[in-house]
């Protein structure tokens, strides 16, 4: 638990409303009582300290999960709580933070702490509790609908600040909770009940958004793909800094077979690259295609043969690079003029928000002293309203 700011006294709940009890999250908050654990959403309290190590037993709450049958929101719970009970953090330390949308039912499905907010507003929400507590594992689940519709300011600037968060966007292309409207994402002739005669939108591509806000961790993976989607959810819990990962994931009845080019095992070597730092792109059944440019345009051509003297002029992947046309390029491969890259586009350090902004605090107190929060009150910038 971090130390309170300094030079800030506690707040304390005012006796006079009528109704309204006084509670605390700080222990230590003068003339208020701790709050007692109160029971999660699964009728258990949440201990203040859990058996380690965890397994993905210990992370499932016990709500029937409603999602459809045969919906890719499964595939990723199951992969999540493995990757969870891994990283060796009491389950406590996780907060999930969602918005409106199926994949935002996600908290109600962890043994975790958790949130469902107002539509698109996950991310503002996750800003103010990873600043307040920093020692928490923050995790953000949107959809392409509640992300990137109404949410989709908020998702900007939460990626641009570097807000040490974890942000998971489940992308089907389509708003399902609502019943099959088009979403920001769907691709230009898409037949939804709002867009009968297809969709004439240009589609938001979510890791050129992502790219384009600068987040310093950016990547793809595919719902059913179990065994990248661990790893990908791996290295984005890994990281410090803003973590977007966009998951393909199958929307069973309102958009299904949408991402067949990338999961079918019969046809999606030849339509997806798999993203290895350090290596050039090269894809394929027989992994004999790769991507090279062609001026600023990245263009798949034929290899002469399977050998590494074929891989000479093709485009070598470097996750770390610190600017951000490498990523961007890979971002706007599209199925099917080209296959899509899935991995991780870009990962660099620089330093998060939260660091940024406690150095402006200590900075403050070394000048000007710890303050005093009454005095802030009623200094020279009060001022009446008559």
């Amino acid at each position: 638990m971090p130390a309170p700011i300094p030079g800030l006294k506690a707040w304390a709940t005012k006796p006079d409303i009528p109704g309204r009890k006084a509670w605390a999250i700080r222990p230590n908050i003068p003339g208020l009582k701790a709050s007692a654990t109160k029971p999660n959403r699964n009728g258990c309290g949440m201990p203040s300290a859990t058996q380690l190590p965890l397994t993905a037993k210990d992370l499932a709450a016990d709500q029937e999960v409603r999602w459809c049958p045969g919906c890719g929101d499964f595939s990723v719970l199951a992969v999540l709580k493995q990757v969870l009970a891994s990283l060796g953090l009491p389950r406590e330390r996780f907060v999930f933070v969602s918005g409106v949308g199926c994949s935002s039912r996600l908290p109600y499905y962890l043994n975790t702490y958790g949130f469902q907010t107002l539509h698109g507003r996950a991310p503002a929400v996750a800003t103010g509790l990873k600043l307040v507590r920093p020692e928490l594992s923050v995790w953000v689940v949107t959809g392409d609908g509640d992300g990137l519709s109404i949410g989709g300011n908020h998702l900007i600037h939460a990626l641009r600040r570097n807000i040490d968060l974890k942000i998971l966007l489940f992308n089907n292309e389509v708003m399902g909770l609502t019943k099959g409207q088009h979403s920001a994402t769907a691709r230009l002739g898409t037949r939804t009940r709002s867009t009968p005669q297809g969709s004439v939108e240009a589609p938001l591509r979510p890791l050129t958004v992502a790219v384009a806000a600068e987040a310093t961790f950016v990547a793809r993976t595919i719902d059913v793909d179990v065994n990248h989607l661990t790893e990908t959810l791996r290295r984005a819990a890994a990281h410090r800094g803003s973590a977007f990962v966009e998951i393909y994931q199958n929307c069973k009845v309102f958009n299904d077979g949408v991402f067949e080019y990338a999961t079918d095992r019969g046809v999606k070597a030849d339509n997806l690259v798999y993203l290895e730092h350090g290596r050039p792109l090269v894809f394929g059944q027989d992994r004999n295609r790769g991507i090279r440019l062609n001026g600023l345009r990245p263009e798949a051509v034929a290899l002469a043969n399977g050998n590494g003297a074929s891989h000479a002029g093709l485009l070598v992947h470097d996750e770390a690079a610190p600017d951000t046309t490498l990523a961007h390029l890979l971002s706007r491969m599209v199925y099917p003029e080209l296959p899509e890259c899935v991995g991780v586009l870009r990962c660099v350090q620089r330093p998060t928000f939260g660091d940024l902004i406690d150095g402006q605090i200590a900075d403050a107190v070394a000048s000007d002293g710890p303050g005093e929060l009454d005095e802030l009150f009623a200094g020279e910038d009060a001022w009446v309203v008559q």
